[in-house]
């Protein structure tokens, strides 16, 4: 697998044994969108890993002192909900961060039979309601497929056009190396989280081996 700056791939063997079962064409709805719950909260806390924090003392019921640390970052975490694959993906990431603020995409691919010229994509998006960033902010974009990137630099356009919180990470569960590429060729400094980086893309745009449409096999 080639290695891409700024692309952390989760290899715990939980997330891996949950990437198996999602890649599995015989995993039904329920225990698909349960795997991408698990999957969300997982990689949360791999970006809660690399986040700021302070060291504080508090008291325990014995009387005594004890240092330990507030994760500071963790209070102000903006959740961008790419529809409708992410559904499922952000609960298990509000499992970890319960007091993110979320913003909602709509946004899509329009399917043209073979992929268009060089996988670049038209994108539809029909509604958007983007809160308030703060420049202390972490901006999560949450979408499990991250193909030809062309969806989610449309995302990030009218996202980061703006604002400019502390740190853009994009949060996933499959790569297709063009996708990183793109992401990285315009949006340099933006950091991806995955569980895993494929071999491309078939004629259609869809990522190989892949795991098929992660919002068709969510929702039936």
């Amino acid at each position: 697998m080639k290695n891409f700056p700024n692309v952390k791939v989760v290899d715990h063997p939980l997330a891996q044994e949950i990437l198996t079962t999602l890649r599995d064409k015989n995993t039904g709805q329920i225990a698909f969108r349960k795997g991408l719950v698990k999957l969300g909260r997982l990689i949360a806390l791999e970006i809660a890993r690399t986040m700021d924090y302070q060291e504080v003392e508090v008291e325990t019921p014995t009387g005594m002192k004890a240092k330990g640390i507030k994760l500071t970052d963790a209070e102000h975490v903006m959740i961008v909900n790419v529809l409708r694959a992410a559904v499922p993906f952000v609960e298990g990431m509000l499992k970890i961060f319960p007091a993110a603020r979320q913003s909602i995409i709509s946004a899509k691919r329009i399917e043209e039979g073979i992929a268009a010229p060089n996988y670049n994509f038209r994108i539809e998006r029909n509604y958007s309601k983007i809160s308030k960033i703060y420049p202390n902010d972490t901006l999560i974009v949450a979408d499990p497929m991250l193909a030809s990137g062309c969806t989610l630099l449309a995302v990030l356009d009218e996202v980061i056009r703006d604002n400019h919180p502390k740190r853009a990470v994009i949060a996933t569960v499959i790569c297709a190396p063009l996708g990183i590429q793109r992401i990285r060729d315009k949006y340099p400094n933006i950091e991806i989280f995955t569980v895993a980086v494929d071999d491309g893309l078939n004629d259609h745009g869809y990522i190989l081996p892949g795991l098929g449409d992660a919002g068709d096999r969510a929702f039936g």
